[in-house]
């Protein structure tokens, strides 16, 4: 009798492993290049102006995001998938003052003449089977607008900075709704306005969000769709949190497992602050994941356009960060 409850009980973690890896990869499978160029394209278009947080292009992004997520039947957070938060500057001609987000800053600001807009967060979420847990995966959609002063082309696209990064995250979306398993954490899906500004929609959402002390880790995503060295197109740079070095061995083990085209430069970081919207989470001692594939000639340039995006590199690597988000929607421990 105890011979046969032992073989049952292998027989069914033998099945439940392969099912676990059949979803797996059913959603690898789904994550593909003529989606991400149907996210990077229309975003990167010129009848968005650019996507400046705050004006008209930037809304026109936050309603395409929103409508994705719509169809996919991604749910939102709260009671809406907009999460508005206000940011405020000094007058325009008192130079070196930043955008603030933070009440106390805000308050100051009141005082005197000063500058305000309105901006959104998108955020959307699949429940996990424990709701006490979160962890996220992120990408501003904003970029630098447009300049009218500009001699010839006056459009700031950002293709790469950071279309690429919203395609991801809307692709693993998809992608684990197509694995067909409910995860065992809550994974919030975020889409980060002001970013350009100074970080302000992700420092909006650490010291809004009441659930932050239940968020178990944040991948990020800026700038995944170029090459900083044509001659080794492969490459991206993966930072992250030190003290968890199963996000390392996870890469390795899946860029082998699924014949990823990719180098990563592995990056281990204490405390992974600086550069983009992991800064906000990373101050909090949150683990960190960020894909970067470095600067290029276009960084910041009119000239960030959607045709010169390596399609095949921005593939594999979503592909690579949704096994990631898998890992940290159902690991245990990491």
């Amino acid at each position: 009798m105890k011979q046969k409850t032992t073989l049952l009980c292998l027989s069914l973690f033998i099945g439940s492993s392969l099912w676990a890896e059949d979803a797996e990869r059913k959603g690898v499978e789904s994550i593909n290049q003529l989606t991400a160029e149907a996210h990077v394209e229309f975003l990167a278009s010129d009848e968005l102006q650019g996507r400046e947080a705050g004006f008209p292009g930037g809304r026109v992004a936050g309603q395409y995001i929103v409508s994705v997520l719509k169809s996919l039947g991604i749910q939102p957070v709260g009671d809406s998938y907009y999460h508005p938060f206000e940011v405020y500057h000094a007058e325009r001609q008192k130079k070196g003052k930043q955008w603030q987000v933070e009440p106390d800053s805000i308050a100051q600001l009141k005082k005197e003449v000063h500058q305000k807009l309105s901006l959104n967060n998108i955020l959307g979420m699949i429940p996990g089977k424990n709701p006490e847990e979160y962890v996220i995966v992120g990408a501003h959609y904003d970029h630098l607008g447009m300049d009218p002063m500009l001699d010839g082309d006056q459009i700031y696209n950002g293709a790469d900075d950071n279309a690429s990064g919203v395609s991801a995250v809307l692709q693993i979306a998809r992608a684990f709704l197509a694995a067909g398993e409910q995860p065992e954490r809550n994974v919030i899906f975020a889409f980060w306005d002001g970013e350009e500004k100074g970080l302000l929609g992700s420092r909006a959402f650490v010291q809004s969000f009441p659930e932050m002390k239940k968020v178990k880790g944040y991948l990020n995503f800026d700038m995944i769709g170029r090459n900083s060295d044509e001659s080794n197109p492969e490459n991206v740079v993966y930072f992250y949190t030190e003290s968890h070095p199963a996000f390392g061995k996870w890469l390795k083990e899946d860029i082998q497992k699924y014949n990823l085209k990719l180098k990563p430069d592995y990056r281990p970081w204490d405390r992974p602050v600086g550069g983009s919207d992991n800064t906000s989470f990373a101050k909090l001692d949150i683990p960190i994941i960020w894909y970067h594939t470095n600067g290029h000639p276009d960084y910041h340039l009119p000239s960030d356009h959607a045709e010169r995006i390596n399609w095949s590199k921005l593939v594999d690597i979503t592909k690579a960060s949704f096994l990631n988000m898998w890992n940290m929607a159902n690991e245990k421990t990491f």
